[in-house]
């Protein structure tokens, strides 16, 4: 009998069958590989197969059978993700904003293929984006890839940027003028892409949502602001810089109740230094923050619990906010 085309593409077709149909919790007989193999026009006998299992394990593959019961199978032992990696990613996916549903499911589709049917089903009942808040942007993704490029090439990037209006439509910011800025880094901070970048016409750092950018192009000039971010702390600059809401940079005083702890090492890290307030069960902490209205807000969470004691222009920052705040509600 003369053999398939698809005869040569045995050893690939074992590979298959082995990481889609078996995990650690299933195997296949021989018999079922032989069936399997023969879905794809392939005839194979036992000796063939034990010679391929060994070639997929020569090649990296982690292939073991099992006996139980007088029943003897083989399955794949491990893989590149292990289920709980996978949970990871798909959790990742599923919770970003940034991410359409439609892309947060293809995504998902992808990542379930790199497990075995059977632990795909744990994988999908885990999923849930029908009614998670998502972007509409699906052109995110071809910004993100310039970004990646444009930094890639050292070069400056060009773009427009807008907000929404009150009638739920796209309104450009500075009536259309074309940004210009260098591309460094790129950061997810509250559910949202940012870029980071510097401004060589405010001779500053900035950040900017990148599904808010529009007709993004990378420009022919080299990337400048190299010397601000020689020595760049990207987890230092989400931590000051609250909602990726820009402000003036300044050392925060904070009178805080000591169950506050919690909450003031969840935003600023374990290295904070906490400073006990004789006779009061308290303590102060002095953090580096961009003075904004976000995070005013922040402290004014709190109630009474966080009270801000320097210096005197954020207090009245304070003030002047809780002020217009209340006054809505007269």
């Amino acid at each position: 009998m003369a053999k398939s085309s698809n005869q040569k593409l045995k050893l690939m077709y074992l590979a298959r069958i082995l990481q889609e149909k078996t995990d650690m919790e299933h195997g296949l007989s021989m018999h079922e590989i032989i069936a399997e193999l023969e879905r794809y026009d392939i005839k194979a006998e036992r000796k063939s197969i034990y010679d391929d299992i060994e070639a997929l394990n020569l090649l990296g593959m982690d292939v073991e059978k099992e006996t139980a019961g007088g029943k003897t199978v083989y399955y794949l032992a491990s893989r590149t993700f292990e289920l709980p990696e996978l949970k990871l990613l798909v959790d990742a996916v599923q919770s970003s904003r940034f991410i359409t549903r439609k892309k947060s499911e293809a995504l998902i589709r992808k990542i379930e293929g790199l497990a075995s049917v059977h632990e795909a089903k744990k994988l999908n009942r885990n999923v849930h984006v029908a009614n998670r808040i998502k972007t509409m942007n699906e052109s995110i993704y071809y910004t993100v890839d310039y970004i990646h490029s444009a930094i890639y090439q050292g070069k400056q990037i060009t773009f427009q940027y807008f907000k929404w209006n009150e009638k739920g439509e796209k309104a450009l910011r500075r009536e259309g003028k074309v940004y210009k800025v260098s591309p460094w880094a790129l950061t997810w901070d509250d559910e949202n892409y940012y870029l980071v970048a510097f401004d060589s016409e405010a001779g500053i750092i900035k950040h900017y949502r990148v599904d808010k950018m529009v007709k993004l192009a990378v420009a022919d000039e080299k990337r400048e602001g190299e010397e601000h971010f020689r020595n760049f702390d990207m987890a230092l600059y989400s931590k000051k810089t609250f909602g990726m809401y820009s402000g003036r940079d300044e050392n925060v005083t904070l009178r805080c109740k000591n169950q506050m702890a919690d909450p003031i090492i969840d935003r600023f890290g374990q290295d904070v230094l906490m400073r006990p307030v004789a006779g009061e069960e308290a303590f102060d902490v002095t953090v580096k923050v961009a003075v904004s209205p976000v995070f005013l807000t922040w402290v004014m969470n709190f109630g009474g619990d966080i009270k801000i004691t320097s210096p005197d222009y954020v207090i009245e920052q304070q003030i002047e906010l809780a002020e217009k705040t209340l006054e809505q509600y007269k």
